[in-house]
């Protein structure tokens, strides 16, 4: 079976820039034949951190190079960096470490990963008060396409944790001699909005933790007291759509994903002096990166 909804999905559920990497690792795990240990360096771009079909009201375009360990008992281990490109705010903005487990058989696979996230202070990234997670995942091949489930918890600041359920329904396409791969892929979420409330709270109703550009409410008026309505409540929070490709040559993979997300359940807010209902709008987003892995020698 094809791994590509546990491993990417382990990823692509703890932070969406990390997604380039991981699918990769799909495709260096398919030439190596799933039998040997390998190592999977990368180097990606995105356009803008969009988690759950939310994002800053300034976009948050990210450099982030990644190293990563994939034994062949099915144990991985990942590190990355992600650089803040914008011009006014160009910093490293997130370091994080990542470790799990997957298996694979001929119709079923799963996984489970946890993973710490180090955000810088000013960081306005929407999941910038979250500090580590925990993800399971298990995936089921019905040959024509392939169905997986996942469960998270990821653990705020300041707050309680949050859960999230997903699905995500895709089929994979082979050209060029099996070295082009195109994945449409449809998800769908679910969970809380904890995470939600504390990026609020810190950085997007004027109270932003650096200088920041781009506030909805004046800096020298920052919010109080914010509350979430629906923080605690389980409801579904985003569509998405997405086509990743990645196409190899010897030991490189050349990725491009372009992505659609398309959030649901607009938040309602309360302050000390008013309370309103956020606008959601639809988000397209894209990833583009380059890879290259290399066996070691300790095989199953």
């Amino acid at each position: 079976m094809k791994t590509k909804g546990i491993v990417s999905l382990l990823v692509l559920t703890i932070l969406p820039i990390a997604l380039l990497a991981q699918n990769n690792k799909i495709m260096a795990a398919d030439k190596s034949n799933r039998d040997q240990s390998y190592f999977l360096a990368d180097i990606s771009y995105i356009s803008d951190a969009v988690f759950m079909g939310r994002r800053d009201s300034i976009s948050a375009p990210y450099i982030f190079p990644s190293m990563g360990y994939y034994d062949a008992t099915g144990f991985f281990g990942q590190a990355s960096a992600s650089y803040l490109t914008r011009s006014e705010e160009g910093r490293i903005d997130l370091f994080l470490i990542s470790t799990g487990y997957t298996f694979d058989s001929e119709k079923w696979s799963g996984g489970i990963s946890g993973t710490a996230y180090f955000f810088n202070g000013n960081s306005y990234n929407v999941r910038s008060e979250t500090i580590g997670d925990i993800t399971g995942i298990l995936g089921c091949d019905l040959k024509t396409l392939e169905i997986t489930l996942t469960a998270s918890s990821y653990f705020n600041t300041s707050s309680s944790p949050d859960y999230f359920t997903g699905l995500e329904i895709d089929r994979v396409f082979y050209a060029v001699d099996n070295d082009l791969l195109i994945d449409p892929t449809m998800s769908v979420h679910m969970g809380s909005q904890y995470f939600y409330q504390e990026y609020y709270a810190t950085s997007r109703l004027g109270n932003r933790k650096g200088k920041g550009l781009g506030t909805m409410a004046s800096d020298s008026n920052p919010a109080t007291n914010l509350e979430l309505v629906e923080a605690s409540q389980f409801k579904l929070l985003n569509f998405e759509i997405s086509i990743p490709i990645q196409y190899y040559h010897d030991r490189f993979i050349f990725s491009f994903t372009p992505a659609w997300a398309f959030p649901q359940g607009n938040a309602t807010f309360t302050t000390d002096d008013a309370v309103f209902e956020e606008d959601l709008t639809n988000v397209f987003y894209w990833s583009a990166g380059i890879s290259y892995w290399f066996l070691t020698n300790k095989g199953k």
